[in-house]
């Protein structure tokens, strides 16, 4: 054998503890038949795993004669996997949209779930891939594009240096040969990416995506004591201080999604629960940015 076939069958190994682990910090259970029908293999190969498992954390599992599975102890604790809450959700909510299948996850049974939002069409893989492949080869491709704030236009010529993903839509930050400065393209909204052509466009003059901005956030001071405690627990501020680091050409989006670009007063606090303490430092930042690199787009054509 190789070292590269030995190298697989131990990341294939490691792949089935690792699912053991999983069953038995969600589930509370694992058994033979649940890794022979994931993994494919026979109930000795299961056997063996679960033994090598058993070896490794003795005392996060026994055998539970009356469930005909290995149950979580006590003094379990995750031997492979790190307990991420936030992956554990995230793929209730992909199996939810429909966006993955729950034999493509180590779940047994899911819990009941709702997902309450407005569901968007599914990305084309291609127009995606052709992005992806623009972006790694700097070219710019022409696509069809249907926009809300623009030219009614469909074509667009742009070329794309990131992706990015923000109030529950991917965007595409590309120049834009149409505009002559650099813009965001929601990705849901390509019809068709052509061919990739070379490029002049230098994103490294995108100063509005280089440059981060410090967004000092904290509970709107119009709610009670109470209610501004619930809101400092729920994003995990210190002192009633959220710093977040964003780019300065995606601190729109976090303001738009939260109402920060709302003079405080105008919206009832309900509405309103956070306030952007350095709104006008914000916005003037961006203003700068966008202006020097205009300026700087406009000497490198000349």
């Amino acid at each position: 054998m190789s070292d590269e076939q030995a190298s697989a069958v131990r990341w294939g190994v490691r792949r089935r503890l690792e699912f053991i682990d999983f069953r038995l910090f969600w589930d509370s259970k694992v058994n033979r038949r649940d890794l022979a029908e994931t993994f494919g293999i026979s109930s000795q190969q299961a056997s063996a795993d679960i033994a090598q498992y058993s070896a490794m954390a003795p005392h996060n599992l026994v055998y539970d004669g009356a469930s005909r599975a290995y149950v979580r102890t006590p003094e379990y604790r995750p031997a492979l996997m790190a307990a991420s809450s936030e992956r554990y959700l995230l793929q209730l909510v992909a199996i939810e949209n429909r966006w993955m299948r729950k034999e493509d996850t180590w779940f047994d049974e899911p819990p009941p779930i709702e997902n309450v939002a407005l569901l968007r069409k599914r990305t084309d893989s291609a127009i995606l891939l052709r992005i992806l492949e623009a972006i790694n080869c700097n070219g710019q491709i022409e696509i069809q594009y249907k926009s809300i704030t623009g030219s009614p236009e469909p074509r667009r010529l742009i070329a794309p240096h990131a992706l990015f993903h923000a109030i529950g839509r991917w965007y595409v930050r590309a120049w834009s040969a149409e505009h002559g400065d650099f813009r965001d393209y929601n990705l849901f909204r390509i019809d068709s990416a052509g061919a990739i052509k070379p490029t002049a466009a230098d994103s490294a003059l995108d100063y509005e995506w280089a440059h981060r901005v410090d967004l000092e956030i904290s509970p709107n001071s119009a709610l009670n004591e109470t209610q501004r405690a619930a809101v400092a627990m729920e994003y995990g501020m210190t002192n009633n201080r959220l710093m977040v680091t964003v780019r300065l050409s995606q601190a729109f989006y976090v303001m738009t999604e939260h109402n920060l670009d709302v003079e405080p007063g105008v919206l009832v606090a309900g509405k309103q629960q956070l306030v952007l303490l350095n709104r006008e430092e914000v916005v003037a930042a961006r203003v700068a940015a966008r202006k020097l690199s205009v300026a700087a787009i406009a000497r490198a054509g000349r």
